[in-house]
């Protein structure tokens, strides 16, 4: 069996694609406590750093074959630990001020750590935005009723009068061309899209 602890981080990636365990078995050992370093500087909480370093590597093997890394893999993974802990932080936040009024200079020191996070959405969701209106006239109003409108394929395929494998072509390409023109994107952003829920149905 092949040692995989002189293997490069590309090399890993690789081997990945093709449903490798043992690769991301390999990649959590290198990076698990650096990853977790990262959270905890954020946290200050063992056991939420461990399930947000977690989340983040769970989410990396589920989309083991669309990932296309322009930056080295830890410059990826760092960026998905800091706005996982973004989202958490966030959430904590939400929760509190639903129970305990805060005053506004509390307000504005509990916001400040989720304003990265909510800016990258942001501009996440401008970029697909615009990206959405440069695609094809029946591409991009297939992809509007199915990601924005929420109807299936069946549905789509009734009302506009075409097949379901039109239908299926014309998500497929969409998808297609917006990854692709957002493959340029920060790191910040790329991995926004692999650790957001919000995100998850858009693709």
């Amino acid at each position: 069996m092949m040692d995989l602890r002189g293997v490069s981080d590309q090399e890993l990636l690789l081997l990945l694609k093709k449903d490798d365990e043992r690769a991301m078995a390999e990649i959590i050992t290198r990076y698990w406590q650096r990853m977790l370093a990262v959270a905890i500087n954020r946290l200050d909480n063992q056991q939420e750093a461990e399930e947000c370093v977690q989340d983040v590597f769970m989410r990396f093997w589920q989309l083991r074959v669309k990932l296309e890394l322009k930056y080295t893999l830890y410059t990826y993974l760092s960026a998905a630990v800091r706005y996982r802990v973004y989202n958490l932080l966030d959430s904590q936040h939400r929760k509190f001020i639903s129970i305990v009024p805060l005053s506004s200079e509390m307000e504005i020191s509990s916001g400040e750590f989720h304003a990265d996070s909510e800016l990258l959405e942001k501009e996440l969701l401008e970029r697909i935005a615009v990206y959405v209106d440069q695609l094809p006239q029946k591409c991009r109003i297939v992809y509007k009723m199915s990601r924005e409108d929420g109807k299936s394929n069946e549905q789509i395929a009734t009302e506009l009068k075409i097949t379901e494998k039109t239908v299926e072509a014309h998500l497929t390409k969409a998808v297609k061309d917006i990854r692709e023109n957002l493959a340029g994107s920060s790191a910040g952003l790329a991995f926004l899209l692999l650790t957001s829920e919000r995100f998850k149905d858009l693709f």
